[in-house]
């Protein structure tokens, strides 16, 4: 009986004005799911047969264009062949397209050695720990190599032996018949991982893993001016990697604890600092804290308004981008007294009686008006 020929739109499950990307990502989405180590149907290496032969036609402009006007009467007439037809195995055929196994390369020669993983902890630390840097001490649990076997995973005196399971290829297979043919499906050995040898005896205190669990104390120097959220690495001390490969990497996320005395913004520091009326007023030498041990000293003006903003240049944060540092951003907030003796209230209703509406001027007689005045005291 005659087979039926599917349209090749259909089994890639795409329209006909798809595009050439289009084609690409339902045939790889399509060959993953048909793919030996993942599915387990029994027609899997038909279905891949049909997806790989519309990918070839509808990935070459020529092909696909007679196939739009002709179909497959158009195809075969123009000679074309699919070149997966000489293929034994469905493995053969992905080698094709890909080069290798889609889902990782398989079989012998493949080492059991790998880099260890990498760690992460979390330190926090306040505002002046950050300002001024400091060394801290992070607990970490970590693989690292066991002392009793050295790494190599097997009790010391022993060795190793090839696998019995896979006879030292480092993959096994498992073939199959059908009316298309013959199916193989290779997988990595399970006992030797690929390594194609398995361990004589395995370690006794490691069990054959070649790494144990231990708690280590890692010494970490912050650097001034880290931020919130930035991490540090440090190369090396992550956990061990198996059969003499590299150690992973640990990665110390560092949290900063909010100030209530500042609100940092990139390298820049924002405080509010109280100043009296009176100093306001007359004018005043006033010393504005800082978040490590120095202060730093400002004269204020006669006049001072409330609001008023110093920026002192260089006195923030240090970059860690090189040896500038950010600026101390200082807004003034005018203290108004609430409790007073019946001696100042005398003196500030002579104060009043004696003031007119030039006492209040701004200098230069430039009256900023209401609005901006608004303004200015939103901002």
């Amino acid at each position: 009986m005659a087979t039926t020929e599917r349209d090749y739109y259909e089994v890639l499950g795409i329209p006909r004005d798809a595009s050439d990307a289009d084609v690409k990502r339902a045939f790889r989405k399509l060959a993953r799911e048909l793919h030996p180590d993942v599915s387990e149907a029994p027609d899997t290496d038909h279905r891949f047969r049909e997806v790989a032969e519309a990918y070839e036609v509808l990935s070459d402009p020529g092909r696909r264009a007679t196939y739009d006007r002709f179909g497959h009467a158009g195809l075969r007439t123009g000679g074309f062949r699919p070149t997966f037809t000489d293929f034994g195995s469905l493995t053969d055929i992905f080698a094709a397209f890909f080069g290798d196994d889609l889902l990782g390369s398989t079989g012998a020669g493949r080492s059991h050695s790998s880099r260890g993983g990498d760690v992460q902890a979390v330190v926090e630390i306040d505002l002046e720990e950050a300002f001024t840097g400091v060394a801290v001490t992070v607990p970490l649990q970590v693989a690292e190599t066991c002392e009793r076997c050295d790494g190599s995973g097997a009790e010391p005196g022993t060795g190793t032996k090839t696998c019995q399971t896979c006879n030292g290829a480092g993959a096994v297979r498992r073939v199959s018949q059908n009316v298309f043919g013959q199916f193989v499906q290779q997988r990595t050995c399970p006992t030797c991982h690929g390594a194609g040898r398995s361990l004589e005896s395995p370690c006794e205190r490691c069990d054959g893993e070649g790494r144990t669990m231990t708690t280590r104390e890692l010494e970490v120097d912050v650097p001034p001016g880290i931020d919130d959220g930035q991490r540090i690495r440090i190369r090396g001390g992550g956990h061990a990697g198996t059969r003499g490969a590299d150690t992973g990497h640990a990665f110390v996320l560092v949290r900063v604890r909010p100030d209530p005395r500042f609100v940092r913004d990139g390298d820049d520091l924002h405080t509010a600092f109280r100043v009296p009326m009176t100093d306001a007023a007359l004018g005043a030498t006033i010393r504005v804290p800082t978040p490590g041990d120095e202060e730093v000293e400002l004269q204020l003006e006669p006049g001072t308004q409330p609001g008023a903003v110093v920026v002192v240049r260089g006195r923030g944060m240090p970059s860690l981008q090189g040896s500038r540092r950010g600026d101390l951003v200082v807004r003034l907030d005018v203290a108004v007294p609430t409790q007073l003796t019946d001696e100042q209230r005398t003196l500030l209703d002579e104060f009043a009686g004696s003031a007119s509406p030039e006492t209040y001027a701004p200098p230069g007689d430039d009256d900023e008006g209401f609005f901006q005045r608004l303004k200015s005291a939103l901002r």
